[in-house]
């Protein structure tokens, strides 16, 4: 936790938040402003405690002290756990045991970021995915192929970010004479999800106990010779649900 006296760190880091102060001032009966303290600032009335705080984030530095990334959320009660950030930056797998899939194509592993998830966390479902020898799958841009595809049904009390693919590379196939966009080396899909719930629905949510998650992985795979069918895998994780901790906002 950093003193920071006159927010001057805050500041330096652009990332104070205004809100507050708008709120408290003649703008403070303004209808877009009173629709953004709840968002952005708290769920409790304005007054002076909330001025000159920042807006919550993550910032990842090096060895040498120089930020790499930075995570920052659209809602104050929204934020990434410690796991799921690990899993962005590329600082290692999943502590929860995955479960592994085999096909002709692809070796596949699945795992959610955490094991155990609250209202307001945002999280991973992982599929790490590693063509078999000689063998690629398709990457956005690849026009008259199926493009690798992570599906998750919709349920209530979550929220689905888009999934972000990672690189590729062209591949030339010799037999079409064509450049496309492929994946040949091990590669990770990131559907980060988002609990939300109504506050009328949230000691529901909690009584739940586990949240289960299903899908399924589409995708069509080619060696250097054939293009095989399209193939869909059928996928599911499973996480724990903890009771949740009211994050107030404080100076």
């Amino acid at each position: 936790m950093l003193a920071d006296v006159g927010s001057a760190t805050i500041k330096r880091y652009g990332i104070l938040n205004t809100v507050s102060a708008e709120a408290l001032g003649p703008n403070g009966d303004d209808p877009a402003v009173l629709a953004d303290f709840p968002l952005y600032v708290s769920v409790t009335s304005p007054n002076e405690r909330f001025v000159g705080i920042a807006y919550p984030g993550t910032f990842m530095l090096d060895t040498e002290g120089v930020v790499t990334a930075r995570f920052f959320e659209d809602f104050y009660q929204e934020r990434n756990t410690a796991a799921n950030i690990l899993i962005k930056v590329g600082a290692g797998g999943s502590s929860v045991q995955g479960t592994e899939i085999s096909t002709s194509h692809i070796q596949i592993r699945t795992y959610p970021s955490d094991s155990v998830i609250a209202r307001g966390e945002l999280f991973s479902l992982a599929v790490e995915i590693t063509p078999q020898p000689n063998m690629h799958v398709y990457a956005p841009g690849a026009e008259g192929y199926r493009v690798i595809t992570l599906s998750i049904e919709p349920q209530r009390f979550v929220r689905l970010l888009p999934i972000q693919h990672p690189a590729s590379e062209i591949y030339y196939f010799e037999p079409l004479d064509e450049r496309v966009p492929v994946y040949q080396k091990p590669f990770t899909l990131l559907q980060e999800v988002v609990t939300e719930t109504l506050r009328e629905e949230r000691a529901a949510f909690d009584e739940m106990g586990t949240l289960t998650f299903t899908g399924s992985l589409e995708y069509q795979a080619c060696d250097d010779k054939v293009c095989y069918n399209p193939v869909s895998v059928p996928l599911s994780w499973t996480v724990g649900i903890k009771p949740f901790v009211s994050r107030q906002r404080r100076p």
